[in-house]
């Protein structure tokens, strides 16, 4: 009897983040891509990649905080998690939700401005974005707007729906990035592969 409190807490969190979800994409269908927000499976595999104890966090496309909730359970100070949503109702319910997290409404590509940590000042990027969705110019500027935040050894986290890492070979290769495949998450819906990206010169050195 004890696990239906949590169990019943998870699922009514679960339908408010669907109900989110699917207002901002009536809003903005090609924005969000997905009627379906990240389930808590993903944001555990998501956010296991990154250290409590390793210094900021940016996270890309907050949403409806389904992604942010997993990475402040892993410890990570608030303090030190920043989260991207230019969606105006999704960044103020993001805002009333977590009180120590600061919300960024700025597009990604154009976010070092707004940052905290400033260049070289984050552990980790964890983006939520439909990157499959974009063209090849927008991957580009978002990936190196995210490689500029990062502090030498640092990572890339992005999720897709397809098998296929989510960044262009093309651009990839510009910015001299090696990717790897972290896992796939069945019980989301639907399926989803969580992939890793550093700068080669960092995965040579490991």
């Amino acid at each position: 009897m004890a696990t239906k409190g949590p169990m019943l807490a998870e699922r009514r969190s679960s339908a408010s983040d669907y109900l989110k979800f699917l207002q901002a994409w009536i809003r903005k269908p090609r924005q969000t891509a997905s009627i379906v927000p990240s389930s808590p499976h993903l944001g555990r595999l998501m956010a296991a990649q990154i250290d409590p104890q390793g210094g900021r966090v940016m996270e890309f496309g907050g949403g409806t905080g389904a992604l942010t909730r997993e990475i402040i359970a892993t410890g990570l100070p608030a303090s030190e998690l920043e989260v991207v949503e230019i969606d105006t109702t999704l960044a103020r319910n993001l805002r009333r939700n977590f009180h120590s997290v600061r919300i960024l409404e700025a597009p990604a590509q154009s976010i070092l401005a707004e940052s905290a940590g400033g260049a070289g000042g984050y552990q980790c990027v964890i983006s939520g974005l439909p990157l499959l969705a974009m063209n090849k110019g927008l991957q580009k500027a978002i990936l190196a707007e995210a490689f500029r935040l990062l502090r030498p050894g640092g990572a890339f986290i992005q999720f897709t729906y397809s098998p296929r890492p989510p960044l262009a070979d093309s651009v990839a290769d510009v910015l001299d990035l090696g990717v790897e495949r972290i896992g796939t998450v069945v019980r989301n819906v639907p399926p989803a592969t969580v992939f890793r990206y550093r700068r080669i010169a960092d995965i040579v050195q490991d």
